[in-house]
């Protein structure tokens, strides 16, 4: 199930380009960025009701993955039998050939926990709430640390991942303006990889596809990301189940303590065939 073609991912604008040799009227591709809504649909028939849950900023293309993987790395999508139906709803933005509203149908048994989906706001959010209170409320909701034996990567194939995301990056190519996500086996295979305006979009579009897939079974897996590792990414790689994490960038403070508190494996700064490991470096093999 795909919301938008790859087509709507990029838009042509009119540009002056200046340089040494003078300005030149051209056009230039751009990644597009809109508003996204979700709204879930929920309840005993006779009683469903219509909830607003997240308006996220976006990059068109895969939005039904990306609502799944939202509402996945919420907690409030834990089987595939609990999803009914998928649809977008409400008339198009000017200019566009589809919706920016995403509703998604949720069984009749299944409770949507609007409690918990704005405690998990306001924990990840940069408003004041701790970050022990971030740590604690993930112990809470029972989330379990990885396996350190179940997995296994060496580091050669560590240097390789960041080519092969790059090279999967199509959008990127044409506009320079979008990160990406990756989903790695251990011998460097890429799976499935996805670009969004943010980071966390492209990780709910990869494990929204794979929930959506009935494939959500990914202790074998590295997730891999194109800028900086955030609490908020472990968390949704938490949620799904992946024990390990490379970034081309930098982690954040918060996302290392995650990465300890679960037994996670934690990478950074991996390019130019060298990288720093952050947490679980027992998972990092020398050698082939």
């Amino acid at each position: 199930m795909q919301a938008m073609d790859r087509g709507e991912a990029t838009t042509r604008v009119a540009i002056r380009a200046l340089d040494a040799g003078g300005e030149t009227a051209r056009e230039d591709t751009i990644a597009v960025e809109e508003p996204m809504e979700i709204r879930v649909s929920s309840g005993p028939e006779g009683e469903r009701r219509m909830r607003s849950v997240s308006v996220t900023m976006r990059t068109p293309g895969h939005d039904f993955e990306l609502a799944v993987g939202f509402l996945r790395g919420e907690g409030l999508l834990t089987r595939r039998d609990q999803l009914v139906e998928i649809a977008l709803c409400g008339p198009p933005p000017p200019g566009r050939a589809q919706s920016n509203i995403v509703r998604v149908t949720l069984a009749q048994d299944v409770e949507l926990d609007l409690v918990k989906l704005q405690r998990n706001f306001y924990s990840t959010s940069s408003c004041g709430i701790c970050g022990k209170a971030s740590l604690d409320a993930l112990d809470f909701e029972g989330y379990q640390a990885a396996d350190p034996a179940r997995l296994r990567v060496a580091a050669e194939v560590v240097h390789g991942m960041p080519a092969a995301l790059r090279s999967a990056q199509e959008a990127f190519d044409l506009t320079g303006g979008l990160h990406a996500a990756g989903l790695f086996r251990a011998d460097g295979t890429l799976d499935l990889c996805r670009e969004d305006v943010g980071r966390h979009n492209a990780v709910d579009k990869l494990i929204g596809r794979r929930f959506l897939d009935g494939r959500l079974e990914l202790a074998d897996h590295i997730l891999m990301v194109s800028g900086r590792v955030s609490f908020e990414i472990l968390q949704k790689a938490l949620s799904a189940g992946i024990p390990a994490i490379v970034a081309v960038g930098a982690p954040s403070s918060l996302a290392v303590e995650l990465a300890e508190r679960f037994s996670m494996t934690l990478i950074g700064f991996a390019r130019d065939r060298r990288f720093n490991v952050y947490a679980g470096a027992s998972r990092v093999v020398r050698g082939g």
